[in-house]
């Protein structure tokens, strides 16, 4: 684990995190395809509007689990990673659009989903750009909009191999939302059952303002 003392281009560590991604994509699915995400996916779905079939962005969709189940149960999902392995995968085992794109490069229609899932994604966005990110992650969801937002917990930026990481707890993470016009819902941390310390990650349901 090295400590990001220095601003180094931030282009460079999203670039290095895919490119683990790509290098390790089919034992990144064998490793994580069967992981139960059901209580991140009720919390999600819970908080949108309910009684129609509904646009969502999985953002960081990896090889496409959550895209499937989305698929699965009648919405219409679309995939972004920036890994071109995981896209062609996930296109290969949902059919769904997939759409590759670096997260300091997004380019999202206006307004077009009713809720944006991000799940174990946005960590891998610098602190300098996670204004921005989520600007655009605003504008990309309808009044009303649910996001979703999971991440490991701590404090600064790492990098752990070659993936860049930034780590916040609640306070952090509320107020990089606030910022950016989402309003929390509610939140709670993971693995269910556990004690708070044994539990290292933090899901975040937070709805569009304005």
């Amino acid at each position: 684990m090295t400590a990001i003392v220095t601003d180094p281009p931030l282009k460079a560590l999203t670039g290095q995190t895919i490119r683990h991604y790509e290098a390790n994509a089919q034992a990144f699915w064998e490793g994580t395809k069967d992981h139960d995400v059901s209580q991140n996916l009720a919390a999600f779905l819970g908080a949108c509007k309910t009684g129609s079939s509904l646009d969502i962005l999985d953002l960081g969709c990896g090889p496409g689990r959550d895209v499937r189940y989305f698929q699965s149960i009648g919405h219409r999902p679309v995939g972004l990673d920036g890994s071109a392995a995981f896209c062609q995968m996930a296109a290969q085992l949902t059919g769904c659009p997939i759409w590759q794109q670096d997260f300091l490069d997004l380019d999202l229609p206006a307004q077009a989903f009713d809720g944006i899932y991000a799940n174990a994604s946005l960590f891998h966005v610098p602190r300098q750009r996670l204004p921005d990110v989520l600007a655009t992650l605003h504008q990309a969801l309808r009044p009303d909009g649910v996001l979703f937002t999971s991440n490991p917990r701590g404090h600064g930026e790492q990098v752990h191999g070659q993936r860049y990481g930034h780590y916040m707890e609640l306070a952090d993470s509320a107020a990089f939302l606030n910022a950016a016009r989402f309003g929390i819902v509610e939140h709670y941390y993971r693995p269910q059952g556990l004690p708070c310390n044994q539990q290292p990650w933090l899901a975040i349901v937070s709805r569009r303002l304005g």
